[in-house]
């Protein structure tokens, strides 16, 4: 019964009770009346509720949480795309539904598509860079609509470096494999490096060099081994901070902030370390040849199982904020003597071989954010949205014609891949840079790059001499 007809049946109840008082001059009668008035009023109000609730035919209205619903969340947005979650409820599926794009001139874009699950990921590409989005769902069908959901795509970041570059070496061959950013005025090296002297052997060997912001120092970083000191190549390097610095030969040097600690690993690790990765000094992996992985809680070491005898290239991890876990990837190859490729996904102290796709070729680097961006190079730059995407995107010469051996960057708009002879590219978000003329090496190889904010530096070595490029954006 609508609440209006209740309201007119007890307003008419009243002006009759309200004109018997008016019309009445006995109190005794007034009051005897006005019972026996009240009683029919009653009677008649509870007489017509009933009348009326029973002529009522209208079908009840369903509950509001029985009504079908469309959720629309922004998942993720690059320069030119953006992922959007779609999340229904009470849909009858299959459905027709309308995507429509606002966009930041004032027009819009509509796109009707199929769904035939509860939830979906949609995908929108060909977007400006740094402009604001709007983006609704809805279906004529069930009559309803998502709420507009806004989102901004990220800017590009600049291709323009002023770049400078340093030697090092005298005598015969001298090579730098790691380098490690703590900040602009504290840069480490490593590697082999020979200067020609007056000494015994008339060259002495340093495997590091260390940047303090104006100038480079060669380094010896010893390892003590049964009272004897070696000065070994230093072939990865892994720094916290300043007073955390973890080196890597076949065995590890720490250094604390006041001296160099030597860890041996025979037994857990035997192998030479090609890289390392980590969240803390009690928190990280060394990765090597042979297939050797093993990992440091702070106090023991762990050996971890590759299923693979190939040559560890490189690794490195990040932390997924969807599934609440961190996700490290290694890449193993026998570069330039086999074709076999592993791209390891390492979990709970144990690794699962990820699938590879039929243009890949060997493998060297691999560098991501995840779920975001992964990257996987090396005769090659291969990459994917999603780990649990199908395939690797891209062929082996669509980015770079030489070997790519080193990719890192600081988001997946400011990405550095170096390589041979000098290769140096840049993606800033829409395409790669790859005409830099500085950089470019004669007869050698950068074998590894880092970037951090506005400074990169990638070091290898070049007609037997190491080399740094320092760049400065």
């Amino acid at each position: 019964m609508s609440y209006f007809v209740l309201a007119a049946v007890w307003f008419v109840s009243f002006l009759s009770f309200s004109s018997f008082i008016i019309g009445s001059k006995s109190p005794c009668l007034f009051i005897h009346k006005t019972i026996n008035n009240m009683k029919m009023t009653i009677l008649t109000s509870l007489l017509l509720l009933i009348i009326v609730v029973s002529c009522n035919t209208t079908d009840p209205t369903p509950p509001d949480e029985t009504k079908p619903t469309l959720t629309l969340a922004i998942d993720d947005a690059s320069c030119t795309e953006v992922w959007l979650q779609l999340t229904t409820k009470d849909l009858t599926l299959p459905a027709e539904l309308t995507l429509k794009q606002y966009n930041p001139s004032g027009d819009s874009l509509t796109q009707t598509f199929s769904l035939s699950t509860q939830d979906s990921l949609l995908y929108i590409d060909s977007l400006l860079p740094n402009q604001t989005y709007q983006y609704q769902v809805s279906s004529i069908q069930h009559q309803v609509s998502s709420i507009k959901q806004q989102v901004t795509t990220m800017d590009t970041t600049s291709h323009n470096f002023t770049f400078q570059s340093w030697t090092f070496g005298t005598i015969g061959s001298s090579v730098l494999y790691d380098v490690a950013i703590i900040n602009e005025n504290n840069i480490w090296a490593v590697g082999e490096i020979m200067i020609a002297d007056t000494s015994i052997n008339g060259y002495t060997v340093y495997n590091a060099v260390h940047w303090d912001g104006s100038d480079w120092e060669l380094k010896q970083i010893p390892f003590n081994y049964n009272g004897q000191t070696f000065y070994s190549v230093i072939k990865a390097i892994l720094a916290f901070n300043e007073s955390d610095i973890w080196f890597g030969i076949a065995s590890l040097i720490h250094w604390d902030g006041h001296t160099y600690q030597s860890i041996s690993t025979q037994g857990i690790f035997p192998a030479s370390i090609n890289k390392m990765w980590g969240t803390s000094s009690n928190n990280f992996y060394i990765v090597g040849t042979n297939g050797q992985i093993a990992h440091y809680n702070g106090t023991n070491w762990q050996r971890i199982e590759s299923r693979t005898t190939l040559n560890i290239n490189d690794i490195w991890g990040d932390y997924n904020e969807k599934k609440q876990e961190w996700e490290i990837l290694a890449v193993a190859s026998n570069f330039g003597t086999s074709l076999e490729k592993e791209i390891l996904q390492i979990k709970n102290s144990s690794v699962i071989k990820l699938p590879l796709s039929p243009q890949m070729w060997p493998l060297l680097t691999t560098w991501f954010i995840s779920y975001r961006q992964y990257y996987v190079g090396g005769s090659g730059i291969y990459q994917k949205k999603l780990l649990l995407d199908l395939q690797w995107r891209n062929e082996a010469l669509d980015i770079t014609t030489f070997s790519t051996t080193a990719i890192r960057g600081n988001d997946i708009n400011d990405v550095i891949a170096v390589g041979a002879f000098g290769d140096l590219l840049h993606f800033n978000g829409i395409r790669w840079k790859n005409d830099y003329a500085e950089p470019l090496l004669g007869y050698g190889t950068y074998g590894s790059v880092e970037i951090k904010n506005n400074l990169l530096i990638a070091v290898g070595d070049n007609y037997d001499q190491a080399v740094i490029l320092f760049g400065v954006r």
